[in-house]
């Protein structure tokens, strides 16, 4: 098992990484924003299981394959880019139908979830975070390497639910107060679904470093 010392710099180092904003976190506040807590939290959840993938991935050697493989990186950082621009687009476009932005019907809970899920699953510099840094804290040759690894991907992926968890009240009660305004309910929905293109863009410009 992973020492005292090892596991201080473990909290320590996940304490700090899950505060800092990153995609998960800018995803979750838009979704919040736009169509309220409860759908921020949803999101939170769908993040937390596609980071369970990540942290199988890396447990048992399938990340490798995408630090190894540039086809295979750029066809997962294609496919994640491209989900996340189509997510964002539709939430503009629902912004400015016809219809009142407060009468749009919003997403089921469950299809909020898989969204989450797909968001994260689909973001290939997840998987090689999880592969590089679930091991520094493991100690070379374990017997239970696996087991480790997932226990350690389990305390990372609670803590980020939690603090993404915050994030989605925070967001949505500012977007249940704007949204009591038709007009900046509308700006509101349009800002959250540009920041989710604008998400989208930024993953299929990156590389793997």
């Amino acid at each position: 098992m992973p020492s005292l010392e090892s596991l201080s710099l473990f909290f320590i180092a996940t304490l700090a990484l899950n505060l800092t904003p990153g995609p998960d976190m800018l995803y979750v506040a838009s979704r919040s924003a736009a169509q309220g807590t409860a759908a921020g939290l949803m999101s939170t959840l769908g993040i937390g299981a596609g980071c369970v993938v990540h942290m199988l991935a890396a447990a048992f050697g399938l990340s490798a394959l995408l630090m190894m493989s540039s086809v295979a990186f750029g066809v997962l950082k294609w496919l994640g880019a491209l989900y996340l621009v189509w997510l964002g687009v539709q939430l503009v476009r629902g912004a400015w139908r016809e219809q009142k932005p407060t009468e749009l019907e919003p997403a089921r809970l469950s299809r909020v979830f898989l969204q989450g899920m797909l968001v994260n699953v689909f973001n290939p510099k997840v998987a090689l975070f999880f592969l590089a840094f679930l091991p520094q804290f493991v100690p070379a040759g374990s017997p239970n390497f696996v087991l480790q690894i997932l226990c350690l991907g389990l305390l990372f992926n609670l803590g980020g639910c939690l603090v993404n968890a915050v994030v989605s009240v925070v967001a949505g009660r500012v977007g249940h107060r704007v949204g009591s305004n038709p007009t900046w309910r509308r700006w509101q929905q349009t800002a959250s679904g540009g920041l989710i293109v604008a998400m989208g863009v930024g993953l299929a410009v990156s590389s793997r470093r």
